[in-house]
């Protein structure tokens, strides 16, 4: 409601606006007017004016327009010199010469091409499409890698570069119950695998160090139907799990699966 009102305010202010410009206009002309009136035509000076009028009007109608200029055609009453020697049915054909907005923009656009070939194709100074995708692949990696090592930066300060393995017992111990919820199911309750790999042995499939197993956790492996728990931990608690896994090693598990991967 206030702001309909505003703008009702607007419009009123407006149109008084235009009003009093236009009576401001009106006084002016009368206060001309009443200090030096114009004198009155006699009808000589009106047939002038109006055979002067005529002459202009038909000036303007006879001046090509900005269309016309912009195409390059000619006025209707010159078709006929613009005839050409043959007619078929009827209808002739006009020699109407290129439009000059068409010949600027073909030969500009030969200008171009030879220009694009030298750079491209002959000094090379251009980067291809190839070159430039590679350089920025290569450019949002390193912004990548320089968020998540960047402290306070908002992203997570633990990440697949930076991670080392930890001893810490409490760490450790977040680490085993976040694996005994969210783990368990592909990799049993110790590690032993299931659905999964063994976790509790010297064979890994994507790597056995901390940084390795911390990148596995993250990203996944979606085409062996690992999700990417990145989505739903933040990254100190894949650190921890990532520190709970490397503590299984060597614990031998009854029921332990039979190893996968390289030893590492």
């Amino acid at each position: 409601m206030a702001d309909l009102l505003i703008w009702a305010l607007l419009f009123v202010a407006a149109s008084i606006l235009i009003v009093s410009l236009q009576v401001l206009k009106v006084i002016k002309i009368f206060i001309k007017e009443s200090i030096s009136p114009s004198p009155f035509a006699t009808a000589e000076e009106k047939e002038k004016f109006r055979l002067l009028a005529e002459q202009r009007e038909a000036a303007e109608k006879d001046k090509p327009s900005i269309w016309t200029k912009l195409m390059g055609l000619k006025p209707m009453a010159e078709e006929k010199d613009l005839m050409m020697d043959h007619e078929f049915d009827g209808i002739a054909e006009l020699d109407n010469p290129t439009p000059a907005w068409f010949s600027v923009l073909f030969y500009g656009t030969i200008i171009f091409a030879i220009g694009y070939m030298f750079n491209y194709h002959v000094f090379n100074w251009g980067k291809s499409q190839e070159e430039e995708y590679a350089i920025e692949l290569q450019e949002a990696e390193e912004a990548r890698i320089a968020f998540l090592q960047k402290p306070g930066a908002g992203g997570p300060q633990i990440n697949e570069n930076n991670m080392e393995q930890s001893t810490d017992k409490e760490m450790i111990q977040k680490g085993a119950a976040l694996f005994k919820t969210v783990c368990t199911p592909c990799h049993g309750e110790h590690g032993e695998g299931g659905v999964g790999p063994n976790l509790a042995d010297e064979f890994w499939l994507h790597g056995g160090s901390a940084k390795a197993v911390f990148k596995t956790i993250k990203y996944g492996v979606p085409e062996k139907g690992m999700v990417a728990w990145e989505k739903s931990m933040n990254a100190k608690q894949i650190s921890d799990i990532t520190n709970y896994v490397l503590s299984l090693k060597g614990s031998n598990p009854a029921g332990a699966k039979a190893p996968q991967g390289k030893k590492d």
